[in-house]
């Protein structure tokens, strides 16, 4: 029985033509990812303006950050409230979604796509969105709740209510991708678990806990580190909403990042601060993944 070989030269140029497909994306890699970071790395150790040659200060303008420049430590204060606030609602409330999305029920399909919505609507429309839900005169959420007796809040010029108001404008935003996640999950679970349960007498908060929750703890890791990152880098929202008022109470630290860069030119300044962030979210993240190991079950 004769077989027919492949040549080598259609082989070798098989192989050229994979490199040739996945050029692109590393040349893009290397002129937007790459060249960039090494770029604000030097910078970082370097006074510049924009306009004049940038002048080489070494180390100074991380020390000026961590002990000469107040408003970088408000800013991280600020950051860290953020996070706080935000990342048990990110957890939990798409999480209980995702569990009452996953059901048989009529029209499932609507609601889940009613709920990935936010996600795909432009950062823009969702700020202004919200804006407007937030006004202290024309509101809707003030005329709901003076519709029912109580009183309306100034939810965007109270320095007490500006940041849990855009912390729930960014959860409710980010739904649609968490849910998403806890809804690859939870179809992953195998029904024989929950009927032996059912058999064993176990109610439905019981399964919840004790077979729902440590079968997606992979899933609930994976939001919880996504949700720390995203949480310091926001910026979209901030700037749509607040412009990080009123008086510095949800100026984050992209955001004074961005001030320091482009409103005040101070490029070496603003490279040394993403710099800190990159060291933060690093260390914290390295955290994340050592204690994973003792809670989270693949």
């Amino acid at each position: 029985m004769a077989t027919t070989a492949t040549p080598r030269r259609s082989i070798r140029w098989s192989r050229y033509e994979g490199y040739l497909f996945i050029t692109p994306l590393f040349v893009g890699m290397i002129a937007f990812i790459f060249i960039p970071i090494i770029v604000s790395l030097i910078m970082s150790f370097t006074k510049w303006d924009i306009v004049t040659p940038p002048e080489f200060i070494g180390v100074k303008n991380f020390i000026q950050l961590l002990t000469g420049d107040r408003m970088f430590w408000k800013v991280l204060g600020n950051t860290l409230r953020y996070v706080v606030l935000s990342i048990p609602l990110s957890v939990t409330i798409p999480l209980v979604l995702a569990v009452l999305l996953n059901q048989k029920v009529p029209g499932v399909t609507f609601y889940r796509i009613a709920f990935f919505l936010p996600l795909v609507t432009s950062v823009v429309a969702v700020g202004l969105l919200w804006r407007w839900m937030y006004d202290s005169d024309f509101g809707l959420i003030n005329y709901l709740l003076k519709s029912i007796g109580l009183q309306g809040q100034k939810w965007l010029s109270d320095p007490n209510l500006a940041m849990p108001s855009v912390v729930f404008a960014t959860v409710w935003q980010g739904l649609g991708y968490n849910i998403i996640i806890y809804l690859a999950g939870l179809q992953g679970i195998p029904d024989h678990l929950y009927e032996a349960a059912t058999i064993d007498g176990a109610n439905d908060l019981q399964k919840f806990f004790r077979i729902t929750i440590p079968m997606l703890t992979p899933q609930i890791f994976f939001v919880l580190v996504i949700s720390f990152i995203g949480g310091f880098q926001s910026f979209g929202l901030i700037y749509v909403m607040t412009q990080g008022g009123p008086v510095n109470s949800t100026n984050v630290y992209v955001y004074y990042l961005w001030q320091t860069a482009i409103g005040s030119a101070k490029m070496g300044y603003a490279s040394a601060m993403a710099w800190i962030l990159t060291l933060i979210m690093f260390a914290a993240t390295f955290v994340q993944v050592r204690v994973s190991k003792y809670w989270v079950h693949y």
